[in-house]
């Protein structure tokens, strides 16, 4: 599999614009859930990353952290996959599995996405069934470090090297942060 879109759509939607499109779904129930079940036993991925993104706080004033092993080295998130396909066209997409929070993570957000530990991604790709899978998704019991970042992460047209740069809560300023 290619280019995979986010947002899983399954191969069994008559019409995209008639299903929902999850970006993450709950590791726990993925195996039950019609819209992850066949894709949680036959199509699993990894998607790479080196960090994540959570929000803490009330609406309106939530302050974003960046989430990353603290050697900032690249991991792999347990993903599923599906290829939509109608009339010659096909659209590989793909979600996240989430759980709930390790100690780090409960700090700041109820869940977080499920990081492989180093060398379980073969067993995620190849599980030989749906309880070995599951025993792989549970709270990362590695080391991360949280830290504040600017609100410029809230749009997603700010893509710069320093939206990744710790800041001190108190400096950042309200709207103009939201800026190119």
């Amino acid at each position: 599999m290619g280019h995979l879109e986010w947002g899983l759509l399954p191969h069994w939607a008559e019409d995209p614009d008639d299903v929902p499109r999850p970006i993450n779904a709950r590791s726990e129930t993925s195996v039950e859930k019609p819209m992850f079940r066949d894709a949680f036993e036959k199509r699993r991925c990894l998607l790479l990353a080196d960090g994540f993104y959570e929000w803490k706080g009330r609406r309106g004033s939530k302050q974003p952290y960046r989430i990353e092993r603290p050697d900032r080295e690249p991991y792999a998130y347990a993903g599923l996959w599906d290829t939509w396909q109608q009339k010659g066209e096909a659209v590989g997409t793909c979600t996240i599995l989430t759980t709930e929070a390790n100690d780090v993570v409960a700090d700041i957000h109820d869940r977080m996405p499920v990081i492989l530990e180093p060398g379980e991604e073969k067993n995620w790709l190849n599980g030989a069934g749906v309880d070995e899978l599951q025993t792989l998704c549970k709270p990362y019991p590695g080391d991360l470090r949280a830290y504040p970042v600017s609100k410029r992460v809230n749009n997603p047209q700010n893509d710069s090297a320093d939206l990744l740069e710790e800041i001190d809560i108190g400096e950042q300023s309200g709207l103009s942060d939201f800026g190119s």
